[in-house]
């Protein structure tokens, strides 16, 4: 069964807010934008701005979803393991603090840590953040452990369809 979750990328003055997954958590040691799995009959923004809250204590307003991800593992491309609906905050209101789910740091977005990141990341994280909507399919090996194959689509901005 395919599991939905959610990403919430927070910008603030060319930077973004990543967290550094706990260790035994699900990404353990990797940087990655808050978020988690969309509780039953819940919406997938509402979910992004509850799972920023619960993670880093920052209420985001406006968010956007810029990106709908899909991801497979054991190289096998029938249905998602995961798929995973991101979204731009361009405005948090309070102070971010570190909790169970890992660290946090702000990091400039033009030297984001992609060798500590999943190793999708490199290849759609620059365009979300500039704000390009897409969707990408992520073809992994075992346990989500090598990329192995990869696709983006570029979509046209929402006022332009």
């Amino acid at each position: 069964m395919t599991i939905q979750a959610t990403v919430c990328f927070i910008l603030r003055d060319n930077e973004v807010l990543l967290l550094k997954k706990s260790k035994g958590l699900f990404g353990q040691g990797k940087w990655n934008a808050p978020g988690g799995k969309i509780l039953p009959n819940e919406e997938p923004q509402t979910c992004a701005v509850r799972e920023v809250f619960e993670e880093t204590g920052l209420i985001v307003e406006n968010t956007e979803q810029i990106g709908l991800l899909h991801f497979y593992k054991n190289s096998q491309r029938e249905n998602p393991d995961w798929i995973v609906h991101a979204f731009l905050a361009h405005q948090s209101i309070g102070v971010p603090i570190d909790g169970r789910e890992g660290r946090l740091k702000w990091f400039k977005i033009d030297a984001l840590p992609f060798d500590e990141m999943w190793e999708d990341d490199q290849y759609w994280c620059r365009l979300a953040l500039e704000g390009t909507r897409l969707e990408g399919w992520f073809y992994f090996s075992g346990d989500f452990e090598n990329l192995m194959d990869h696709r983006i689509k570029v979509k046209p901005p929402p006022n332009q369809i």
